[in-house]
């Protein structure tokens, strides 16, 4: 994940804040089957969506070095390239270029070419030995391991990350299914990433990340709505992880005075999975009951459903869930803050840097993962617990909201029409729309579109995109009976708080 690592001494900060959580009551609308991809969108939507694909992945083009084949994490509106990227950047690339190849953008020798060299850099960047894990940055033109931020000249210090690497393992599964003429290297690649080399089990839950060179290894994912969540499918897949790690993380944190920190009072209760104690909270939010991540972010909540089919394997959990987090986007953008758009999620912030984004109601953060660059949060106090609620924002105190166009994009399997619709209206609106696709935010008070381009969201955008249109050719691609087989009954048995 692009937000955890943007520096070092940055880690510390936002690595504790991205945690997973699940369970809520729901509206009755709330509880029928979340929407299929397949969901018919007309000629012209599909339309839309082609033309979405092609410039997105004309950006990629742009930002992947030709010796290298890997990309910069980020391409400038210039032209000009990062030095840096990252595992999830190389994994965001390879997956798009499956996608790029399945709606015709680009022939199969051409998507055979470019991967082959992706992969043989893969074969020789710098690992570490004993897990097989790759370093998070690397510089995207030679593959040499940063050891020096290039923008800053500030030394790093070189990690694995779980949930970086799990997004590369994610990509290798995919072109392992999806390209046979490279299906026995990329698999061979998949295969030698140990994410058993994570787990904790006194605490059943995997570590951030892990620094070889000081034995820096701060613990743990603890949350289950998060983006991590992607790496402890992997290994629970791969037998590297025992299925009860599934429910080691919370849902919410507790509704006692000792977690009395937390955004809000959950509602729930405790239920016994695997011989594992489960607390099954949720948030409540306009009438809607939640479970929430750590910041109420979008691709927290729904990066891993481009992969996995969480609603339908999880038909009393994520099934309900889901929806709920798309619709608390679309309320609080359009309803609470009144912004006339919606979608939020770690982008960049249009100002020159990189922040987290979200609905602070359905994030634990205390401070909240604001919708805003200004940090308009809430308060709702906690219950018995000496906290006071605090007098609640108005619309008028949400100034400058950051929208960032990969959210609409991650929202389409469950609100196809309100997605297409937001990202009309942004493309409309504001000049956040070019040949290469979407820039990466705009500040929609001021209209200051964001300068770049960024690997991560514009792979989360073509793999949407694919799986829209192309009958969910992710998932059908990195989907093997041994993750059906190990990760879905663990899933089905699990019933949200907010299931009803």
């Amino acid at each position: 994940m692009r937000s955890l690592f943007r520096q070092s001494g940055v880690a510390a900060v936002v690595v504790t804040v991205s945690a997973l959580v699940a369970g809520a009551m729901v509206p009755t609308q709330a509880a029928t089957p979340a929407s299929s991809s397949a969901t018919a969108t007309g000629d012209d939507a599909r339309a839309t969506l082609q033309r979405y694909a092609e410039d997105t992945w004309a950006s990629f083009v742009a930002m992947t070095d030709d010796d290298s084949g890997l990309p910069a994490d980020s391409l400038h509106h210039d032209g000009t390239r990062s030095d840096q990227t990252s595992t999830t950047n190389i994994g965001a690339y390879m997956w798009s270029a499956v996608v790029a190849e399945e709606l015709g953008i680009i022939d199969r020798g051409e998507l055979v070419d470019r991967l082959s060299v992706t992969i043989a850099t893969l074969e020789r960047l710098k690992r570490h030995e004993e897990s097989g894990q790759y370093f998070n940055w690397y510089d995207h033109r030679t593959g040499e391991v940063i050891t020096t931020w290039p923008d800053s000249g500030e030394p790093i210090v070189p990690h694995l990350s779980s949930v970086d690497n799990g997004w590369l393992a994610t990509a290798l599964q995919v072109v392992r299914a999806s390209v046979p003429e490279l299906a026995e290297p990329a698999g061979a690649l998949f295969e030698s990433m140990d994410f058993g080399f994570y787990y904790r089990p006194e605490v059943n839950r995997i570590l951030f990340h892990y620094a070889p060179s000081t034995g820096d290894a701060p613990c743990c994912y603890d949350t289950l709505v998060s983006e991590s969540r992607i790496a402890s499918y992997i290994g629970i897949a791969k037998g590297e992880l025992p299925r009860e790690h599934y429910f080691g993380t919370w849902r919410s944190f507790p509704d006692t005075c000792d977690w009395s920190w937390q955004q809000q009072k959950p509602v729930g209760e405790w239920r016994d999975y695997l011989h594992q104690d489960v607390w099954e909270g949720a948030y409540r939010y306009r009438g809607m009951e939640i479970v929430p991540g750590w910041g109420g972010s979008m691709f927290e909540a729904l990066m891993p459903t481009l992969f996995v089919p969480e609603e339908q394997w999880g038909r009393r959990s994520w099934n309900v869930n889901h929806p709920l987090t798309v619709r608390a986007h679309i309320e609080h953008g359009l309803e609470e803050a009144q912004y006339g758009y919606w979608g939020f999620s770690p982008a960049n912030d249009t100002e020159g840097g990189y922040r987290v984004y979200g609905v602070p109601w359905i994030g634990m953060d205390p401070t909240g993962y604001p919708s805003n660059n200004d940090g308009t949060t809430v308060d709702p106090g906690f219950d018995g617990c000496d906290r006071p609620a605090q007098p609640l924002p108005g619309p008028e105190d949400y100034t400058n909201g950051v929208v960032t166009p990969h959210a609409s994009f991650l929202a389409l399997r469950y609100a196809p029409e309100e997605a297409l619709e937001n990202l009309a209206n942004l493309e409309r609106d504001f000049g956040i729309y070019t040949d290469w696709g979407f820039r990466d935010t705009v500040n929609v008070d001021t209209g200051v579109v964001d300068e770049h381009y960024l690997a991560l969201d514009q792979g989360m955008i073509m793999g949407a995109i694919g799986n829209h249109l192309a009958g969910d050719m992710l998932r059908d691609a990195f989907v093997t009976p041994k993750l059906t087989s190990r990760v879905r009954p663990v899933m089905a048995m699990e019933e949200f708080a907010n299931f009803r």
